[in-house]
């Protein structure tokens, strides 16, 4: 064994922490190695960690050598910090491996310690940045309206109906993206209202505290075995929550004809009310009531018109001489493109999985 592979190389450790964790919650491991490390480094002195780490008494020195002088700094059997930046340390890292590399010198222990994790649902707090930057500077985001946005809701609303129907899961998950990007979005226009603002937050807090006192059989004392049981939960905390004149109320008249339909349907048959779908001439009258009849099957007409209409359309394509199912629907396509009229969350508020269904 040579001289200076016997010497005690030492150990440096790279010490990572999540932006959407909030500055100063950091792990016990690693407190622990940096209230016994021989040297903390940062070479971000707008690091948000060291007001807290200076304030815990660790001393910080606001710089990152090169990779030779940090192998020297630990000989001996020292510890050396780093505080990595957001951008990471790779001009360090690099040079560390040409220099364990080369084989000429004894390198100490690396070691990458995360000192804070993403918590699930961390990420949405970017989208709260991102949206809020686009927001203050986007010239065609920064002059949006509740109201003029109001119709992209619908639209990606469809369109994630769609991508659910025709199973594709990379297209569900940009779609959620996009319905979700709208709510964020209505929330961020909400902040600058003069009389009634609220935030992403209270939008949130808001469902938290309705899905809470809707599930007493999670969150409460009640019990429920089955989902006949769940739904009587649902619909008597409703019930006392909305205090409705009328089993009508809170059914949106401006959604699909179909749905708006099966959904009166719903609602008198789960009332329990005589009502029978009154007679009349014309075409009109027929649709409500193949849509009552559907409802009273089980089946969602709207979304039994939507299938026999697609089988339509790729018979016409056919007819064409063109491909079918394998075809992208018109106007599909990524989130937030003003120029294409995109955007969207107001999913509609009925059909068999609205309100009168738990989830």
């Amino acid at each position: 064994m040579t001289e200076e592979a016997s010497v005690d190389a030492g150990r440096i450790v790279l010490l990572t922490a999540s932006h959407r964790v909030a500055p100063g919650l950091l792990s016990w491991p690693a407190w622990q190695v940096l209230r016994t490390a021989d040297l903390v480094l940062c070479a971000d002195d707008a690091h948000p960690q060291l007001p807290y780490l200076r304030e815990a008494g660790v001393t910080v020195e606001p710089r990152v050598p090169g990779a030779e002088e940090l192998v020297a700094a630990c000989a001996g059997g020292r510890t050396a910090v780093v505080v990595t930046s957001g951008a990471g340390e790779s001009a360090l890292t690099d040079g560390l491996a040409r220099l364990g590399g080369s084989g000429r010198v004894a390198m100490p222990d690396l070691e990458l310690l995360p000192g804070s994790y993403d918590l699930p649902g961390a990420r949405l707090l970017d989208l709260v940045e991102v949206m809020d930057r686009i927001r203050r500077e986007c010239p065609w985001s920064s002059r949006q309206t509740h109201k003029g946005l109001a119709k992209y809701g619908i639209e990606e609303a469809y369109e994630l109906v769609e991508a659910i129907e025709d199973g594709d899961r990379t297209e569900l998950r940009e779609e959620l993206g996009d319905v979700l990007l709208q709510v964020v979005f209505h929330a961020r226009i909400a902040e600058e209202d003069a009389d009634e603002p609220f935030s992403v937050d209270d939008v949130a807090a808001t469902i938290v505290e309705k899905l809470i006192h809707r599930h007493p059989h999670v969150f409460g004392d009640e019990r429920a075995e089955t989902p006949e049981e769940v739904k009587a939960h649902w619909l008597r905390t409703k019930a006392i929550e909305k205090q409705r004149e009328s089993v009508t109320d809170g059914v949106p008249l401006g959604q699909p004809g179909l749905a708006l339909a099966a959904k009166l349907a719903s609602r008198v048959r789960t009332a329990g009310l005589p009502v029978r779908p009154p007679a009349g001439e014309g075409i009109g009258y027929e649709l409500l009531a193949l849509a009552v009849r559907a409802e009273a099957d089980g089946a969602d007409p709207e979304a039994a018109l939507r299938a026999a209409a697609r089988v339509y359309r790729d018979a016409v394509r056919a007819a064409e001489g063109l491909g079918g199912a394998d075809t992208p629907a018109e106007g599909s396509g990524g989130a937030d493109t003003p120029e294409e009229g995109r955007g969207g969350p107001d999913t509609p508020e009925e059909g068999r999985g609205g309100p009168d269904t738990p989830a």
